[in-house]
């Protein structure tokens, strides 16, 4: 897609600092580093958000993030490790290009990632649940 500053990317249009290439994902360095680390991990072709990918793409994805985690843990020192996955904007996606930041983290190193909690009745809970597992078990719509 020639509008997806990933897909210029991955294709070579625009530079980058690749650390991974594959027929599935590639894991490049974020222009923005957070922190020394901070790698994107894409999957190789265009899709948007999780729900574009295939059950294939989103393993080689993850399994590529647990692998970057722990070697950027090791290399820089990191006391933890964010992996960080949004969806649409109003999930504070920014590229619409499917993509996980992984990102190494240091005490007061000004990342911040907090939300409120609801603290629901667990029979709310309990609903919720129903709901998901009738969702997760329904056929998927086209």
């Amino acid at each position: 897609m020639s509008d997806c500053v990933f897909c210029r990317l991955i294709a070579g249009t625009l530079p980058a600092a690749f650390v991974h290439r594959d027929a599935r994902v590639v894991a490049f360095m974020d222009a923005g580093q957070v922190n020394d680390g901070h790698v994107i991990v894409a999957t190789a072709r265009h899709a948007a958000t999780i729900c574009d990918i295939d059950d294939d793409e989103a393993a080689a994805a993850f399994r590529l993030a647990a692998r970057l985690a722990r070697a950027v843990r090791r290399e820089f020192g990191a006391a933890g490790v964010t992996i960080l996955q949004a969806n649409e904007p109003a999930g504070f996606q920014t590229v619409p290009h499917f993509h996980l930041h992984v990102l190494p983290r240091h005490p007061g190193d000004g990342v911040g990632l907090e939300w409120p909690a609801k603290r629901p009745p667990f029979e709310r809970l309990l609903e919720i649940s129903s709901r998901v597992h009738a969702a997760l078990s329904a056929p998927a719509a086209e």
